[in-house]
């Protein structure tokens, strides 16, 4: 949950959407994401909506916890019809941070109010310092049949720029024990393009990682967010500033070794070693169905109502104390922007965007990107957009010349 929310319209107080957004439910899979807002420390380059003890401002993970609660019995009110949850996703932070105990209370009362499919894809992320056996056992007894491990990097020194506190040998226990707890289907987070990681730096990490054999693995560049601690000190000089292309060089190192190993790209910055594997939750997102986001500053998407919910943990919980949504602010897309978003979206997957849904200015553009090796000449003969491995370094200026032509 970046630390920023849009600008958007006034949410209503008790929640409401519009008729046609709830009608929408019927049409498209269903997800709930779960942000949990706590962290030890907070790492430098994080942007997100996340909080230490010193934080909390009196909060505490009970009164959380019964705040996330509250939310879901209010949507009860707004969404009464909706489909079983086709994925669940505790982000943050750092969900296990959590016992998981209080984990398992929201699991059980989002099953009770909306259901789940047969093959509900339950994720959990985790960080390998502070994840427990004991956490991992309960959390698969009760359901929790995903688990993503923040490893990031395998070098001491690129983990202490990152401020991250594990050390790189804890990523493998952390794993095996997962591994011993039933969990067969276990993802590894790594970032690349720190400033003062070296190529043979980011070879070592991608060797490491794929010596644990996750099923899944997320590559992601270094974004610098204004106003981090990582963002200070490159702009006070004591690290060098993120290299574009250092960062292209490591993502063609990342997809051929990966490759090589038997994962394959799906979607720009991730890999899987089949299509059971691939995170479902958030190629719900990429294709635009539907979620409801818990917790504090987490977004919602409900046929095409985007909104997000006050940031500040106490803020949130006093809300739903009063019986109010915690919605700060919403936004009713368009359908100009709802196709905008499309494009923006669906280019990034291995699926790739229907030619079709292009108009004509969008198709002659996407026509030169071909001649020009960004997209797959063999994929749009079958009438569908796919990236080359160029257009995946070059993904961004792809959909801004698309969307541009569209107008």
């Amino acid at each position: 949950m970046p630390s920023t929310p849009p600008e958007g319209e006034a949410a209503p107080v008790d929640g409401s959407l519009p008729d046609s957004a709830v009608t929408s439910l019927a049409s498209t899979s269903f997800s709930a994401y779960v942000h949990v807002p706590f962290c030890v420390t907070r790492c430098g380059y994080c942007d997100f909506n996340t909080y230490t003890a010193t934080e909390l401002g009196g909060s505490s993970h009970e009164s959380y916890v019964r705040a996330v609660l509250a939310e879901i019995a209010l949507t009860g009110d707004v969404v009464p019809g909706a489909p079983p949850l086709s994925t669940v996703f505790f982000g943050g932070g750092t969900p296990t941070l959590l016992s998981a105990d209080d984990q398992v209370r929201i699991l059980r009362a989002l099953i009770d109010r909306f259901g789940i499919t047969d093959d509900c894809e339950v994720t959990s992320e985790a960080n390998p310092e502070s994840v427990t056996p004991t956490q991992l056992r309960a959390l698969r007894a009760a359901g929790v049949n995903r688990i993503s491990f923040g490893m990031q990097s395998a070098v001491p020194h690129v983990l202490a720029t990152l401020d991250r506190t594990h050390t790189p040998g804890r990523v493998a226990e952390a794993l095996e024990e997962a591994r011993s707890e039933g969990f067969d289907n276990i993802s590894l987070d790594l970032i690349y393009g720190t400033p003062g990681e070296s190529i043979d730096d980011w070879k070592r990490t991608l060797d490491v990682a794929l010596s644990l054999a996750p099923d899944h693995i997320s590559a992601y560049a270094l974004i610098v967010e204004p106003g981090t601690a990582l963002s200070r000190r490159i702009d006070r000089g004591e690290i060098p500033p993120v290299d574009d292309d250092d960062q292209a060089e490591k993502y063609e190192i990342a997809d051929a070794a990966l490759s090589s190993e038997g994962l394959s790209w799906y979607e720009l910055s991730n890999w899987s070693r089949s299509a059971t594997t691939q995170c479902r939750h958030n190629l719900a997102y990429w294709r635009g169905a539907n979620w409801w986001g818990f917790g504090p500053g987490a977004h919602s998407h409900v046929g095409g109502v985007r909104w997000w919910n006050v940031k500040h943990p106490r803020a949130y919980g006093e809300r739903l104390a009063a019986h109010q949504s915690p919605a700060l602010a919403r936004e009713v897309l368009a359908a100009e922007q709802q196709a905008f978003e499309r494009t923006l979206l669906e280019v990034r997957l291995r699926d790739g965007l229907r030619v079709e849904t292009l108009d004509s200015s969008a198709e002659r553009t996407a026509s030169a990107l071909v001649s020009e090796g960004m997209l797959d000449a063999k994929q749009w003969s079958t009438g569908r957009l796919v990236l080359t491995l160029r257009g995946r370094l070059l993904a961004d200026l792809v959909v801004r010349r698309l969307t541009d032509a569209s107008g």
